[in-house]
């Protein structure tokens, strides 16, 4: 239903300087934060352009701009409305042809976050088949089997072992992946219109979640190593949250991880404070770091899957924590496991089992290390060691990322991923979405003439 917001009057100051992009910046705000609904119509130009002490130009320049980047659509005579689309979302749309002289066969996407391809691998057909042959596959066409969900959530018990974080199979909920599990702990731990902490920038599929689950997410400020235990601590007197969701392993979009120091110091206030800390461990596989639950055994609840280590398609994550946290969790089996494909469950749970998601976690962590020699080559920057890059550009990186598709390449601009007044001037570089190492370095030397431009 539409909703009139004709009193919505943001607070610009303090923003960007340029005033049309401070105004698009609260617009962005308002959305992740859930205070711009999808459907709402937004004040007039000239309305809006009176409240804020600016010419109307000012706000038309910017409603231009928020519709570029996907979050509101003007219609003539109509008005201007909050899209239900999301900028976030659109990273994972088919990508149409641009404006620039590449058509869209031609443009290298660097923007989504997905494992390298082994073109040499047939893991998934060889599963397959031995399900064939053991008589598994007509089972796995019909509800869950029981035994089917135990042997999940102690394959997923066996993996975060791996992972350095031991736990029973007991204090496991396997899922549809990671994303899954995300929304059903956060629909058991959080209710609508809580405050939820979050990095500052945090990654889409967060976003996502708040404005489905009408939560308010407010920004930890960062480091290199991630969030500061000190803007921890003043958010947690500020507004008495009770649930944060990190990625403290490779945090996505910025491959920040924390140290022995940080991760230490963050535990003890989470705790000191009653925080529960719902950990986003999906590239932890790819370190050696092991996750932050270990430091918070009665704060800690991890979701991982094999997503980034294995196949984005092998739709298989599993929950874990303490008990206390876990069983309002469980009780939801239409969020957790219902979801999940028996298939696939059965195709994971082989692939923890025979050895065969370590093989190409290890295969993946090695790919890694060479595309990221190939980028630091391109780009003539140190990087992190991670399958994600984030990038410092001049400018707005709005702009650079609208440059660097008409060059043939696409990244993903802050903006995407803030929360809060923060935009820091960045691009999100997808070291592993270019199907081959030779198309990778085709972006990246397309890109590094844009930020040399």
């Amino acid at each position: 239903m539409t909703r009139r917001v004709e009193g919505w009057t943001p607070e610009i100051a303090g923003r960007n300087r340029v005033k049309y992009l401070a105004l698009v910046e609260a617009i962005a705000e308002a959305v992740a934060a859930g205070d711009l609904k999808p459907g709402d119509r937004l004040p007039t130009h000239r309305g809006l352009a009176w409240r804020l002490g600016v010419n109307t130009s000012t706000v038309t320049q910017a409603y231009r701009e928020a519709a570029r980047r996907h979050l509101v659509s003007g219609e003539i005579g109509r008005g201007t409305y909050v899209l239900a689309d999301s900028a976030e979302a659109a990273l994972f749309a088919l990508k149409a042809p641009g404006a620039g002289e590449f058509g869209a066969a031609d443009v290298v996407d660097l923007s989504t976050n997905v494992p390298a391809t082994d073109p040499e691998d047939n893991a998934l057909a060889d599963s397959l088949a031995a399900l064939l042959a053991d008589g598994e596959a007509a089972a796995l066409t019909a509800y869950h089997p029981p035994a089917l969900l135990r042997r999940a959530a102690a394959a997923g018990a066996h993996w975060l072992a791996g992972r350095g974080l031991p736990v029973r199979a007991g204090d496991v909920v396997p899922c549809a992946g990671a994303q899954q599990g995300l929304l059903a702990v956060l629909l058991a731990l959080a209710g609508p219109g809580e405050t939820v902490l979050v990095e500052a920038s945090t990654f889409p599929g967060m976003k996502a979640l708040a404005r489905q689950l009408r939560l308010k997410l407010h920004p930890l400020p960062m480091d290199g190593e991630g969030i500061t235990p000190e803007g921890l601590q003043a958010a947690c007197r500020q507004t008495a949250s009770r649930v944060a969701v990190l990625v403290p392993v490779l945090q996505n979009p910025t491959a920040a991880t924390m140290g022995p120091e940080r991760r230490a110091a963050v535990a003890e206030v989470a705790q000191r404070h009653g925080v529960t800390v719902v950990e986003d461990d999906v590239y932890g596989g790819l370190t050696d770091t092991p996750p932050l639950a270990a430091l918070l055994p009665l704060h800690g609840v991890v979701v991982t899957g094999l997503a980034k280590v294995a196949a984005p398609g092998l739709r298989f994550g599993c929950i874990a924590g303490p008990s206390r946290l876990l069983e309002p969790v469980r009780a939801e089996v239409h969020a957790t496991s219902w979801p999940a494909s028996p298939l696939m469950l059965a195709v994971a749970c082989r692939w923890i089992e025979d050895g065969t998601a370590a093989r190409h976690q290890a295969w993946q962590r090695a790919e890694i290390a060479e595309r990221r020699r190939l980028a630091e080559r391109i780009l003539g920057r140190t990087l992190a060691p991670a399958p994600h890059q984030w990038l410092a550009v001049p400018g707005d990186p709005a702009d650079v990322a609208d440059r660097a598709r008409a060059a043939g390449v696409e990244v993903v601009p802050a903006p995407v991923f803030g929360v809060g007044r923060e935009r820091p001037a960045a691009v999100r570089v997808s070291l592993t979405a270019a199907r081959t190492r030779r198309d990778l370095a085709v972006g990246l030397e397309r890109l590094a003439a844009v930020l040399a431009s």
